[in-house]
């Protein structure tokens, strides 16, 4: 009997070594951005394939994974010093385990969004595989790394787009508009994490801030522009979540720059990840309140799991 439960507790501890290499709360913040860009498709006049889009959710949350995987692997050296808690350096997982790990959840997002979606999905899905590659690898650290991080996230919100019958160039330039606007939210909150261990500074917070405007500015246009006509309660609810995602962030941020101790910073960061979910709800209004809650619901995952597990 000892044995058994000294077993169980040895496989828990494996498991959650892994669980926070994956940043399991941040792997659900991947599929909202899917639906969102399939929304935004629908409201342009696409139709969408329910499988598909489930799929190459699925492959989202897969790409999320091996950029996390990648991420440490890529910071083993780094955070033995700034962060020794993590799976790599504590050793609880082999760096020369997660390399590969990292490399085999990037390839089958990529083979699992061709088998749902077809050849799109999977150029979709191969950019942003190449993008979280180029941010892991090359360049982090600096003012590209900072925008290369935010642009994975906009490509995945357009990835989204690709479980539709509509081809990614023909889409109306509101579309980029919002995936432009995540990407500078997601911009803002890298530059503010890569300093929130060591040396959080009131600039990264504010330029956080700004990335946070343009995001909740850019969705409240989008709203604004959308005839609803016979369905307020998608405006309701759609502008509900766009100040949702303001006031929340909006808190947070303040706080942050109040108290500029990683205490405190770090978890600013972890609500600014969560909130892309709301984010995400409201764009997915532009299709429909049903649209809105599928986003939605992966909050609940996400910040269930952001109890247990860091969100970073």
């Amino acid at each position: 009997m000892a044995l058994s439960q000294h077993g169980t507790r040895g496989l828990r501890r494996i498991a959650a070594a892994y669980a926070a290499l994956v940043r399991v709360p941040n792997l659900f913040t991947a599929p909202p951005d899917v639906i969102a860009g399939a929304a935004l498709a629908v409201a342009a006049g696409a139709t969408v394939s329910t499988s598909a889009a489930a799929g190459v959710a699925v492959a989202s949350m897969l790409l999320y994974g091996g950029g996390t995987t990648l991420n440490d692997y890529f910071d083993a050296p780094v955070d033995a010093e700034e962060r020794p808690e993590r799976p790599i350096p504590s050793g609880q997982v082999s760096r020369s385990v997660a390399g590969p790990i990292g490399i085999t959840l990037l390839a089958s997002a990529v083979g699992l969004a061709i088998a749902v979606a077809g050849m799109a999905a999977g150029i979709g899905a191969t950019a942003v595989a190449c993008s979280v590659i180029l941010y892991d690898g090359v360049l982090k650290g600096g003012p590209a790394g900072f925008l290369t991080m935010g642009a994975t996230r906009g490509l995945n919100v357009l990835l989204g787009t690709t479980a539709t019958t509509v081809s990614v160039p023909s889409l109306p330039g509101w579309v980029f508009g919002i995936v432009l606007a995540v990407t500078a939210y997601i911009s803002g909150v890298t530059y503010m994490a890569a300093r929130e261990a060591t040396n959080p500074t009131r600039r990264s917070v504010l330029v956080a801030g700004v990335g946070m405007v343009t995001a909740g500015g850019a969705v409240v246009v989008l709203l604004a522009s959308m005839d609803f006509g016979a369905r307020p309660l998608t405006s309701v609810v759609g502008v509900g979540l766009a100040g949702g995602f303001v006031f929340t962030t909006g808190r947070a941020l303040g706080r942050a720059y109040r108290d500029l101790s990683p205490e405190t910073v770090g978890p600013v960061v972890g609500t600014c990840v969560l909130a892309l979910v709301v984010f995400d709800g409201a764009v997915a209004a532009t299709a429909g309140v049903r649209w809105s809650l599928a986003a939605i619901v992966f909050l609940v995952p996400a910040a269930g799991f952001s109890r247990l597990f860091d969100v970073s």
